[in-house]
């Protein structure tokens, strides 16, 4: 039992087994799942969808974050992305054209993936601190985007481009399925090859990792590339959720998000050790956490303050200070019973 509540994701996952609870109580119909048209409704069907711009982003991060980086920029490449998707869709003859969609989303995620690349020239070839590399294009991005889009909401009426974010893969919401895809690349490649332990190597100690040959340069690159590329992806969701391209509010903070999520689910910020299912995890506390409030009717301007309160008695918990703490009295009270069933069989 101690070995099951040392574990790294037993914290994470027992806050997100607490907040259904809570749910769960407050709102009976929170677990209903409804089936109409041979699809499935409900809150939580609402939440998996949802959470998947979120868990694109925070996936990204996370192996950015292995490598000792950070990356803030995701949330201006979300912007640039569905500006150049909208754009590409508006200024077509035939927006409705599945070709057409197909055409757009492919040049927004080149488009992010070569924003993505930057950041790491910056970072893996300049040797430019990742907070100061990534903030440039946190800044300029929202910038290039109200240029591509000339300064305007850019909307289109498109329906395979709408079939992203709020369109149906059997009986649950593509999106979903496009989270769900991304996991399973970054779980096979960073847990199944040689990968994961290279960019590991390359958090916990780059110069160690560069004598023993691994090519941290390389690695690090990747990492921004990727971080790009699932940022792009989650522009495209965000601006077919709404059918819009908005420089302002795509993935509008959603970069503390992604760190808050990596963090809730067990990995470092000091790069090294880190956790895939963690950070799934993490995103879906926070978007159960996001749900919640919504629900409870708190007022959006004092929304951020239930969502700080919450997150730090998560975080506090999973401290080490606070875990040693735990170990600690669990151990005199084993020791304490212990002692009192020595004493009972002695005295009989």
């Amino acid at each position: 039992m101690t070995r099951i509540w040392r574990h790294r994701l037993f914290w994470p996952s027992a806050a997100l087994v607490a907040l259904i609870t809570i749910n769960s109580i407050v709102r009976p119909r929170f677990l209903m799942i409804t089936v109409r048209d041979a699809e499935l409704y409900g809150a939580l069907i609402n939440i998996l969808r949802n959470s998947a711009p979120l868990m694109l982003v925070a996936l990204g991060m996370t192996i950015v974050i292995a490598t000792r980086g950070i990356d803030l920029s995701v949330g201006a490449i979300m912007a640039v992305s569905g500006a150049v998707a909208l754009t590409v869709i508006d200024g077509s003859n035939d927006p409705g054209n599945v070709g057409t969609v197909l055409v757009a989303v492919g040049v927004a995620i080149l488009v992010a993936l070569v924003l993505g690349a930057w950041n790491g020239f910056l970072v893996a070839v300049l040797k430019i601190q990742p907070i100061i590399a990534t903030l440039v294009l946190m800044l300029a991005g929202r910038g290039v985007a109200l240029l591509i889009t000339g300064g305007f909401i850019t909307t289109v009426n498109s329906a395979p481009f709408a079939y992203i974010a709020s369109g149906y893969l059997t009986v649950l919401p593509f999106a979903f399925f496009i989270s769900v895809a991304a996991i399973a690349v970054i779980a096979v490649v960073e847990r199944r090859t040689a990968l994961g332990v290279l960019t590991e190597a390359v958090g916990i100690n780059p110069e160690a990792s560069r004598l023993a040959g691994v090519r941290s340069r390389g690695i690090i690159w990747g990492a921004y590339i990727v971080s790009g590329a699932f940022a792009g992806v989650a522009g495209i969701i965000y601006a077919s959720n709404i059918k819009a391209a908005d420089a302002n509010a795509a993935g509008l903070f959603i970069e503390l998000y992604a760190i808050l999520a990596v963090v809730l689910g067990g990995t470092s910020l000091a790069g090294g050790k880190f956790s895939i299912a963690g950070t799934v995890i993490g995103v879906l506390i926070i978007q159960t956490l996001d749900s919640t409030i919504l629900f409870l009717g708190v007022p959006s301007a004092q929304s951020p303050v239930v969502f700080a309160l919450v997150v730090v008695a998560v975080v506090t918990v999973q401290s080490p200070r606070v875990r040693s703490a735990l170990g600690a009295r669990s151990r005199k009270a084993r020791s304490r019973d212990i002692a009192d069933l020595e004493r009972t069989e002695v005295s009989a």
